[in-house]
């Protein structure tokens, strides 16, 4: 097993493209750590950097204790699992996952044994004399986890290795893998665009932007505590909502001051370990946060103190089974509420909605780093 450590890793490629940018990270051994953010932000390059399949640009990675910058990708001992599963059609199940053990010229009788182990523990073993077209997409993507897992390999790679499969077949894969994960005892990195795979399958959450990474945490910590607005924004679902709003001195504010929409809207800025002196932004527009789940109606609320009062205008009403989703306009904002499935509420109804002010977050207009979390 293997602790991996990337120091001032960095990609760029012809053109001064630059993918990643000074990327520093320590990953335990036996982790399970997830790279996550939009299309584009270098999760995946990273990830193939790991794995040798990408050159370079600067920068030491380290596996275990050792610099393997230049060592070749056959001898990082390392597997990974694709998006795409990367199987060979004209092989069987079994050849498929024998096929790199082979190469290694390892005996017979040993990857038989491995093969068996590795198909019974994900449930392939009715399927290894099958070739990959007769098999369903949860089935090749076992498939593919089984031939990495037969390596016996200090890490694992994977690359949105969901990313082809439905819905309810995604939900289930993704608590196959993180029960493997413990059973294996392996260090773990994962790849993914979707934060509801980061936060259920992750110990820490690796959140880049740009080749950048924005904040490194518990799936928790990210989502009580970001650092910044794109990273408030892009951990929970539905997404946070954000508000300009200008900072005022409030003498009826346990702190002094409140967030002030539209010249009209109040809403008490709450002492907190770790806030900043808002006296150095008294007059100025900050961006106001809220979760839709901190946002109730007079008919939801649930008896918790410090509420504001935010008259709205509902524009959609969405149920999604065990929840409704209410859209609204607020001083040209859009905002989403999360609500229990039975609310009585109407499209065009004017509705109070109360906004929980200990939920409330608060980020500098410029550089968007959290103020107040």
């Amino acid at each position: 097993m293997a602790s991996i450590v990337l120091k001032h890793i960095a990609k760029v490629y012809p053109g001064d493209i630059r993918v990643v940018k000074d990327f520093n990270l320590e990953i335990k051994d036996k982790e399970f750590v997830v790279f996550v953010g939009p299309s584009g932000c270098g999760k995946s390059t990273t990830l193939r950097m790991i794995a040798g399949l990408e050159d370079i640009s600067g920068g030491e990675l380290y596996i275990g204790d050792r610099l393997v910058n230049d060592v070749a990708p056959k001898d990082r001992n390392i597997a990974m699992v694709f998006q795409n599963y990367a199987l060979y059609p004209h092989m069987t199940v079994y050849k498929n996952m024998a096929y790199g053990l082979m190469q290694r010229k390892m005996p017979k009788d040993e990857i038989d044994r491995r093969i068996k182990n590795a198909a019974e523990i994900l449930g392939i073993t009715q399927y290894l004399e099958r070739k990959p077209k007769a098999l369903s997409g949860g089935q090749r993507q076992r498939v593919a986890l089984g031939r990495a897992m037969v390596r016996d390999p200090d890490v694992f790679l994977l690359d949105e290795p969901l990313s082809n499969l439905d819905a309810k077949l995604r939900t289930t894969m993704r608590s196959e893998i993180a029960k493997l994960h413990k059973r294996l005892g392996t260090t773990f990195i994962y790849v993914t665009h979707d934060q509801i795979e980061a936060m259920t399958m992750g110990d820490r959450i690796v959140v880049m932007k740009d080749g950048d990474i924005m904040q490194v945490d518990t799936p928790q910590m990210l989502y009580e505590h970001p650092n910044s607005k794109f990273v408030a924004g892009f951990i929970g679902s539905p997404q946070m909502n954000f508000m300009e709003v200008t900072v005022e001195r409030d003498a009826e504010s346990p702190s002094g001051f409140a967030c002030v929409l539209d010249n009209k809207h109040h809403f008490a800025i709450l002492p907190r370990e770790g806030m900043q002196d808002f006296a150095a932004y008294e007059g100025k527009k900050v961006i106001m946060g809220i979760r839709p789940e901190h946002i109730y109606t007079g008919r939801t609320i649930p008896g918790e103190t410090d509420m504001a009062d935010l008259p709205a205008m509902i524009d959609l009403v969405e149920p999604v089974g065990s929840e409704v989703y209410l859209f609204v306009e607020v001083a040209g904002f859009k905002l989403c509420a999360k609500l229990p499935p039975i609310t009585g509420l109407e499209e065009g109804e004017q509705v109070n909605l109360k906004i929980d002010l200990k939920k409330m977050y608060i980020f500098d207009a410029e550089t968007e780093k959290a103020l107040y979390n």
